[in-house]
């Protein structure tokens, strides 16, 4: 790459023809990161609008794997994200009941909620 600004630096200012100008090597195209469902889900840095897609395809996964359980983190602040995620979580088939989380489990900025694996969303 280095030769390349050399040999346009030169044929810009004076030094005549490039002796050689290497194109760039082609982008490989790069592989998706794999990723591990678990039974937490941080909501931190989604937009509201977000959150009705994100939550249930993270509920259908818990379920597929057999978790009981879920966290979902959606933060303190004004409670945005949380009054989102409770209006997801509100009879959903896949979910049993939900509440906030202990406080040693992320309180009022958490909610916790209990999978039905027999629930079905088509």
């Amino acid at each position: 790459m280095a030769q390349t600004w050399k040999a346009w630096l030169r044929l810009l200012f004076g030094g005549g023809e490039p002796e050689s100008v290497e194109s760039p090597p082609p982008e490989e195209e790069e592989e998706p990161e794999p990723y591990v469902v678990t039974d937490f889900l941080d909501l931190h840095g989604f937009f509201p609008e977000q959150v009705r897609e994100v939550v249930d395809e993270f509920l259908k996964n818990a379920r597929d794997i057999g978790l009981d359980e879920v966290r979902i983190a959606h933060g303190k602040g004004r409670s945005v994200l949380k009054r989102e995620v409770w209006k997801v979580l509100e009879g959903h088939p896949l979910v049993r009941q939900y509440r906030e989380a202990p406080p040693e489990r992320g309180g009022w900025g958490a909610t916790l909620a209990w999978i039905n694996q027999t629930g079905n969303t088509g």
